[in-house]
């Protein structure tokens, strides 16, 4: 008779920081404004995705496959790590290196880009909902020009009613500078 096999996830675990490590084979780093955009994300929504780890019985220890991220973010951000009591939500997997690295980049890979033409239609919602740039900015983690470029992008003049244009910005729209 085979095991019945249980997703990690249903076991979600606190665990205290200093009982974690990073794993010294991930690939994957993340741009500083997308890194504050994960602090927000998780001082606004909390933590709504475990860190997955496999734990080494004989350091007792759990060692980050996927989540390497969160954690830095709950290192740095004295308030995160302040309301979490300095606990990490973790989720444990039980695989040899070579099939926790195959994770750690599936884990990575499988996150998708964003469609322009789909943020662009967010933005306009959120636009035509009231939301000004400000708070689309400082909620979805954009500059001021990433912004404006998803607004063109739509084509709706009624997004831009309320933009500002610095001097630079409007003389590099006519071509004068």
């Amino acid at each position: 008779m085979s095991k019945v096999f249980t997703s990690p996830v249903y076991g979600v675990q606190a665990v205290p920081l200093e009982k974690i490590r990073a794993n010294a084979y991930n690939p994957n780093s993340v741009a500083p404004p997308e890194m504050k955009l994960l602090e927000t994300s998780i001082w606004e929504d909390g933590y709504t995705q475990p860190v997955v780890a496999y734990y080494l019985t004989e350091e007792d220890v759990y060692e980050i496959v996927d989540g390497f991220h969160r954690y830095t973010v709950i290192l740095t951000s004295k308030r995160v790590r302040e309301r979490e009591g300095g606990m990490l939500p973790i989720v444990t997997i039980d695989k040899p290196l070579e099939g926790r690295m195959a994770s750690t980049i599936r884990h990575n890979r499988a996150r998708g880009t964003h469609s322009i033409e789909l943020m662009s239609g967010i933005v306009a919602e959120l636009v035509e909902s009231g939301m000004g740039d400000a708070w689309i900015m400082k909620h979805i983690g954009m500059d001021a020009d990433e912004l404006l470029r998803l607004k063109q992008v739509t084509g709706l003049a009624a997004l831009f009613r309320d933009a500002e244009f610095s001097a630079v910005r409007a003389s590099t729209a006519t071509g004068v500078i």
